[in-house]
C-alpha cells in the first residue's frame, strides 16, 4: 500500500469532530443544515469515505459568511450566517464552535466588516465569539505572510490562544 492510500485510509477511520467539556464543538469546517443535534455525530460510523452531499461534507467544508444559508462558491456544502450560529448553538447545547480550514485574509471581506470581533494572527472570531476559526499553517502556501495559532480552554472553558510565525 502507497503512502497516499495509508493517508486515506487513517482519515476515512478519523472523527469528524471533537467535544470539549460538553461544550467547544470543534471541526475542520463548518456547520450544516442538516445538524439537528449531537447524537448524529456520535452514530457516524467510520471508516467512511463521505458522500456528496451530507452532514460529513458540511462539517469538512462548510464556511462562515453573511447570513442564513447557501452555497459555498467553492462548489461544495454551504455557507452560513452568524443567525446561523446563534440558533443552533443553544439547540446543540454548545458554547462555541472551533472550526479550522480557511484562512483569515479569505474569509469574505463583507462578513468580516459585519460580523467579525476583530483578526488576530492565525485565528478570528465570528458570530459574536460564538465561532472561531483557527488555521494552523504559517505562511499558507508560500503566499501569505499569516500566522498559525493554537486553541487551549482552562478547567472554566476560558479559552486563549498561541500564535506563531514561520520558521
Amino acid at each position: 500500500m502507497g503512502i497516499e492510500a495509508c493517508f486515506r485510509e487513517a482519515f476515512a477511520a478519523m472523527q469528524f469532530t471533537g467535544l470539549v467539556a460538553g461544550k467547544i464543538l470543534c471541526m475542520h469546517g463548518g456547520l450544516s443544515p442538516n445538524f439537528k443535534t449531537l447524537d448524529q455525530l456520535r452514530q457516524i460510523t467510520r471508516p467512511i469515505d463521505p458522500p456528496n452531499p451530507s452532514l460529513h461534507i458540511d462539517l469538512l467544508w462548510s464556511d462562515p459568511d453573511h447570513c442564513g444559508w447557501q452555497a459555498n462558491t467553492r462548489g461544495v456544502s454551504y455557507v452560513f450566517g452568524q443567525d446561523v450560529v446563534h440558533e443552533m448553538l443553544p439547540i446543540l447545547n454548545i458554547y462555541l464552535v472551533g472550526r479550522a480550514h480557511q484562512q483569515q485574509s479569505s474569509l469574505d471581506i463583507k462578513a468580516r466588516a459585519a460580523t467579525v470581533s476583530g483578526r488576530q494572527d492565525g485565528y478570528e472570531f465570528f458570530a459574536n465569539k460564538r465561532m472561531v476559526t483557527i488555521f494552523s499553517g504559517p505562511h499558507y502556501c508560500g503566499q501569505f505572510d499569516n500566522a498559525a495559532a493554537v486553541m487551549t480552554a482552562n478547567e472554566g472553558l476560558v479559552c486563549s490562544f498561541q500564535a506563531a510565525q514561520a520558521l
